[in-house]
């Protein structure tokens, strides 16, 4: 949590004595256990999650975490931070908690107001059976899981500033999945439970639950995040129908980000809430300009009074929308969105209220200019949305908040949500990589998937699919969503093309060591670029399902892309000479990346454990560096620190080079000696290279 700054001057002023006071006063001190490092990357948006309330990072863990990274590898981040907030009335007084606000208040501390105890971190389940986080019990592919409370005054030795307890407990989980149609949303489902405070089990009246955002829309690839003009270009909007409100680039890195990110309320269920509230309460909307304390339409609320005036719909509510507003808001500037559900009438001790929210990313429909906003640019954001609400609905086709005859999938008369249709299970694939060849090998694992709407094996086919040479370090298109379909393979007499397998299908399994899988087809590239970073991947898809409206679904490219570098194997025999190439050197390379720090070039026939040695042509060191081919991926260099994400494979006998002297200094033009010393054998092998810049 934030130290509050405020805290930290009243005991320099004053001393300890004003400390045991505060101490006494708020009730003692709380140990927290904040968890901050986890962010959704099964699908295609890296949301960063944690167990206090809040969404995103504000940037403090870039470029290592994503904050709301979409489509992810891209760069394009959308949300600087968000919270939860909770308002309501008790015992006649106005509380309302928040995860997080704005920077408007006077202590920059404040609003951080939920808290955990030590111990309380996230945890984690999925549903994928290949997850090392498997469970039966998880609800989607990657469900994170945690508590906390509100009940806190002091966190670790230090007063969450003008925080007055509403006395809730807070249940949150997540859920995401990497379905092709689903791997563009976090869901975010909040239960709510009145636990009271210091002895008083007072019922909370006229309750809204909302999701406070600070987005921001940039291209961090181009723009790196920092100075107060980075967060001036966002445009915003509210769709009523959709209840979601949303961001865009209005102006900032446009030609390079195209995309939304949208604030959606899906439902609620008021446990123990009185009858007349109803199963969705409609949702409100309400934004402001960063640090506004002075404008009577746009100000930031800086009291629990006027934060649950906000929450009512300050531009939404029971109030026709005000078009001028909504238009104006498209404009660039640096804004906080809240998007509510409210009000439920009555929450009582102990009792539970569930609202459910989802973070949706979507690119813009069309060639429009990316500054503009309209009906029409939006359609992939309100087909994203549609999505989103079919997860949250589950088995309530109607959307009516009950199980309806027709509607029990299971049979368990029980309403299901978070029930999605489901392609065929992924592929398990094996990629051998060699010189100028890439070999896929997977099972058959997919072939006997059962969808869990129509209760069918319904597989249909396989798909083989590539990225080309160089779209890796194009910074107009994610490198996720550069590939290209080379292969199509389905059974016969079905949808399709009826090819068959006869192609791909091996006539019988293949197996390898220390890899208990049977592997029953194979696809073989051949002619591929050395020292060049391809992603491969493997899909399945089944036949559709005519009976609930279905079309074919396809697994998810992202659960087995493959990102690999053709190259060399590791070569032990001492008569093989080492080599480099591109050899000479041109500045820049073809795969070069624009900074200097992103050059490379790559040492090749190499054994699998050695030390490379870079010298001028007077014999002075320039570089010194080991080589492992059991580890190394190439991620000690900024080309692949850039264009990479960690889990690239290189052939084992390749080691790419970026240029820089072991004095962090970008190398001249010139000729270079090098030396490459076996470590198992101490045999040491020599050669040359020229750089010419």
């Amino acid at each position: 949590m934030l130290i509050s700054s405020k805290t930290i001057h009243l005991i320099l002023k004053y001393g300890t004595s004003i400390f045991v006071i505060l101490f006494l006063l708020y009730g003692g001190i709380t140990q927290a256990d904040d968890d901050n490092s986890h962010y959704t990357n099964v699908g295609n948006i890296g949301l960063t999650i944690t167990n206090f309330g809040t969404l995103g990072h504000g940037f403090t863990l870039w470029p290592q975490q994503p904050s709301c990274e979409y489509p992810k590898a891209s760069g394009i981040e959308h949300l600087f931070d968000g919270g939860l907030w909770i308002g309501g009335v008790k015992n006649g007084v106005t509380y309302v908690t928040t995860g997080a606000i704005d920077a408007s208040a006077a202590n920059r501390g404040e609003g951080y107001e939920f808290t955990n105890e030590a111990g309380q971190i996230i945890s984690q389940k999925s549903s994928l059976n290949t997850s090392p986080f498997y469970s039966p019990s998880a609800i989607s592919h990657q469900d994170f899981i945690c508590e906390y409370t509100d009940t806190n005054t002091m966190v670790g030795g230090q007063i969450i500033p003008n925080h007055l307890p509403l006395g809730v407990k807070i249940i949150q989980q997540s859920y995401c999945w990497n379905y092709p149609y689903a791997d563009f949303f976090v869901i975010l489902r909040y239960r709510i439970v009145n636990i009271g405070y210091r002895g008083s089990n007072a019922p909370i009246q006229n309750i809204f639950a909302g999701l406070w955002a600070d987005l921001v829309v940039r291209n961090t690839t181009i723009t790196r995040p920092g100075g107060s003009s980075f967060y001036t270009k966002g445009g915003n909007g509210w769709d009523s129908v959709y209840s979601i409100g949303y961001e865009f680039d209005a102006t900032g890195d446009i030609g390079y980000t195209n995309s939304y990110i949208g604030v959606k309320f899906l439902g609620s269920t008021p446990f123990g809430i009185t009858s007349q509230d109803s199963l969705k309460a409609p949702g409100n909307f309400v934004t402001w300009q960063f640090r506004n304390t002075v404008d009577p339409v746009y100000f930031a609320p800086q009291t629990d009074a006027s934060r649950l005036e906000k929450m009512k719909g300050f531009f939404t509510g029971t109030t026709k929308v005000n078009p001028t507003i909504i238009n104006q808001i498209k404009q660039p500037s640096n804004r906080s969105i809240l998007v509510t559900a409210g009000p439920y009438t009555q929450l009582n001790y102990l009792d539970t209220l569930e609202v459910v929210y989802s973070m949706i990313c979507a690119k813009k429909t069309g060639t429009d200019p990316q500054q503009w906003d309209s009906t029409y640019q939006r359609a992939e954001l309100y087909a994203h949305a549609d999505w989103a609400q079919k997860a949250y609905n589950g088995e309530d086709k109607n959307g009516n908040g009950k199980l309806d005859p027709g509607e029990d999938i299971n049979g368990n008369q029980f309403l299901d949500r978070y029930l999605l249709p489901s392609p065929p299970n992924t592929p398990t694939t094996k990629v051998i990589n060699e010189s100028r060849k890439v070999t896929l090998y997977w099972t058959a694992n997919a072939e006997s998937s059962i969808d869990p709407i129509s209760l069918k094996k319904d597989f249909e086919g396989y798909r083989i699919y590539r990225t080309n040479a160089g779209a890796d370090i194009d910074p107009t298109k994610p490198l996720l969503s550069s590939f290209v379909l080379n292969g199509d393979f389905d059974s016969i007499n079905n949808i399709g093309n009826n090819t068959g397998f006869n192609y791909i299908k091996l006539s019988e399994a293949k197996t390898f060591p220390d890899d208990t899988n049977h592997y029953r087809y194979k696809f073989e590239y051949d002619n591929q670029l050395n020292g060049w970073q391809y992603l491969y991947a493997v899909t399945a898809y089944d036949k559709g399902d005519s009976v609930n409206n279905l079309e074919s679904l396809e697994s998810s490219l992202l659960a087995n892309a493959m990102r690999i570098i053709p190259g060399a194997s590791v070569n032990e025999d001492e008569s093989v000479p080492i080599g480099v190439y591109p050899n000479p050197y041109y500045g820049n390379a073809l795969w070069d990346g624009s900074q200097e720090r992103q050059r490379k070039l790559y040492f090749f026939n190499l054994p699998s454990s050695c030390e490379i040695t870079i010298y001028t042509i007077a014999g002075d060191v320039v570089d010194k560096f080991n080589h492992d081919a059991k580890t190394y991926n190439g991620s000690d260099i900024e080309w692949f620190k850039t264009y990479g994400d960690g889990t690239q494979k290189m052939s084992g006998g390749e080691h790419a080079w970026d240029l820089i002297s072991n004095n962090d200094q970008a190398i001249a033009t010139g000729l270079y000696i090098f030396t490459v010393k076996n470590l198992t054998t101490g045999f040491i092998k020599k050669g040359r290279f020229l750089v010419i810049k």
